[in-house]
């Protein structure tokens, strides 16, 4: 069974596995984003992030931005965006989006939508913990539209 182009896990990500979900023949360009724990945040040094989500809501928001960038990039033929949750170590793997094409032409651009636009819609929030204390933060910028009708 094929996986899932967008989806949300708590198993560790690989970045090969997110770009073999991108099949088609006629690839000839693949462009990623990988995001990675870091070990200091706003000059504090991080121990681990957790990262919950709702995740029918989330992969529903991660398919839109794929929607979203196949109309707006037209020769972009796959998107694949792949989010963990749970507990995370400095080093670990939260990310990977994957975009493909023909050409590369416009893959640069598509991937860098791709991740600003998770952070604005996307319902997952992030728990940071330092060595002086821990923040649950949302990194989304904007209601989604069904909390908007609400």
């Amino acid at each position: 069974m094929a996986q899932k182009p967008f989806a949300i896990t708590s198993e560790p990500l690989s970045v090969d596995d997110v770009v073999a979900r991108l099949r088609r023949p006629t690839a000839g360009a693949v462009t990623t984003f990988v995001g990675l724990v870091r070990g200091v945040t706003e000059g504090r040094q991080t121990l681990y992030l957790e990262y919950e989500a709702y995740p029918e809501m989330a992969e529903r928001e991660l398919r839109r931005i794929g929607d979203e960038i196949r109309q707006r990039w037209t020769t972009v033929e796959e998107v694949a965006i792949v989010h963990r949750i749970g507990r995370l170590q400095v080093g670990e793997t939260i990310v990977v989006i994957a975009v493909s094409s023909p050409h590369r032409h416009e893959l640069f651009e598509a991937t860098h939508y791709a991740i600003d636009r998770l952070k604005e819609i996307v319902p997952i929030w992030k728990r940071e913990v330092w060595a002086d204390g821990s923040e649950w933060r949302s990194e989304r910028r904007q209601p989604l539209e069904d909390e908007a009708l609400a």
